[in-house]
């Protein structure tokens, strides 16, 4: 299925935001690209990461010359069901897959490639291990990338077999960490790049003080009381648990504390229903937990008003690929305080742009000192903010896609 609602994006667009110097710089790259053909392949369109960046990604590599599309694979739940086991395996969990599922998983790629796919352009991105294997069944005339946003350094190794052999046909692939990259990875070619934010989406773009405060009222969130958030699907490794449990501990220092936990549950993710429903349960009728989803219409301009309205942040991921919930928030000049876990630790600079800790203690003693001195918030966010502009913003993303694609990817 090809995504075609797509926004309209312009490179001069961001020149107010980055700065002329780098839009020239990210020109100069395209030229040598001019009518490249690219096409984008991953596993939804809404909900995640990956379909964030690619929103924007795709528009702007056509605003510069190159003639990007962006594919998405179809597939049951039980197909789902099995990459989520997979990308859990690669992060470490001890997951076995039976036959039956790795039949499941090549024959859906295998269908997607024969009845579904258009792969007819000279460079093919294929963002982590859901569309994989549609190397394996497409035409051997383009080049191939495979982009990774999981942590790979530590995966069970029946699993990485798996990955590894249908990795093998591959030109290229990208990482958002040095770390994250097996030693054992059959790639000729491998590189490191950070994902990004579009500091001009919905998402990220600056709000009247009045709309903020209007659609806290709207989800009855108090904008004059502290508030607590983390922005992440429900799954184990964000730990939705561990922030509840912190408000908790932040609760009988400062009683008015309140806490968002604010996700998209994606298509791709059927384990997020079960993980929801659990952190349900642990809440219980706390009426200053509150839940806020896609399915009670909050979308990127929602999530955008509650990180400006935001005390403090947390990211207690105990595991992470990268964590752009976390860079939004540090663009909003909000402190962070976060597990250091994958690419958390490039963005929160421990008392810089926030605070690196590994309990639960630890995180509600630094959100209560944080809620307590405004003046280190201001600090803090005043960082954070100019290490976004600096090192994960699209535009910086886009000139690193186009070094890739020319040096591994180069169109014929």
């Amino acid at each position: 299925m090809i995504v075609t609602k797509l926004p309209q994006r312009n490179i001069y667009d961001y020149k107010e935001v980055v700065g002329e110097e780098k839009i020239n710089k990210v020109i100069e790259l395209a030229e040598k690209l001019k009518d490249c053909k690219v096409t984008h392949v991953n596993s939804t369109c809404f909900g995640g990461g990956v379909a964030e960046i690619l929103y924007s990604m795709v528009p702007l590599m056509n605003s510069i010359g190159l003639k990007a599309n962006w594919e998405v694979i179809k597939g049951s739940n039980e197909f789902f069901n099995v990459t989520k086991k997979i990308h859990n395996a690669l992060q470490g969990a001890e997951i076995d897959l039976t036959k039956e599922e790795v039949e499941l998983y090549l024959e859906t790629n295998k269908w997607n490639v024969e009845n579904e796919l258009v792969l007819d352009a000279d460079t093919i991105i294929a963002h982590d291990p859901q569309p994989l294997p549609i190397r394996r069944y497409a035409s051997n005339n383009r080049k191939w990338i495979w982009r990774c946003h999981i942590d790979l350094s530590q995966p069970y190794k029946p699993v990485w077999i798996l990955i590894s052999s249908l990795l093998d046909k591959y030109d290229a692939s990208i990482y958002h960490l040095k770390e994250y990259i097996h030693p054992e990875t059959p790639t000729p070619k491998k590189y490191v790049m950070p994902p990004s934010i579009d500091p001009l989406n919905d998402k990220n773009k600056p709000l009247p003080d009045s709309l903020v405060e209007k659609i806290l009222r709207k989800y009855d969130v108090d904008p004059e009381k502290p508030i607590l958030i983390q922005v992440a699907r429900f799954d184990p490794w964000k730990d939705p648990l561990g922030a509840i449990d912190v408000y908790r501990l932040v609760k009988r220092k400062i009683p008015d504390v309140q806490l968002l936990l604010i996700a998209s549950m994606a298509t791709d993710d059927p384990e997020g229903w079960i993980m929801y429903e659990k952190a349900l349960r642990y809440a219980g009728m706390d009426k200053d937990i509150h839940f806020l989803t896609n399915l009670i219409g909050v979308g990127a301009l929602e999530v955008n008003a509650f990180q400006r309205a935001a005390t403090v942040v947390l990211q207690l991921s105990k595991k992470e690929g990268f964590g752009l919930a976390v860079t939004e928030a540090l663009w909003k000049k909000k402190p962070v305080i976060a597990r250091p876990r994958g690419g958390l630790k490039l963005q929160v600079i421990d008392n810089v742009t926030g605070y690196l800790v590994e309990t639960v203690e630890e995180a509600a003693e630094k959100a209560v000192y944080l809620i307590k001195h405004p003046e280190v918030r201001e600090r803090l966010g005043t960082n954070g903010y100019k290490h976004v502009l600096e090192n994960f913003l699209i535009t910086k993303h886009l000139e690193n896609y186009l070094k890739v694609i020319y040096e591994a990817g180069k169109c014929s």
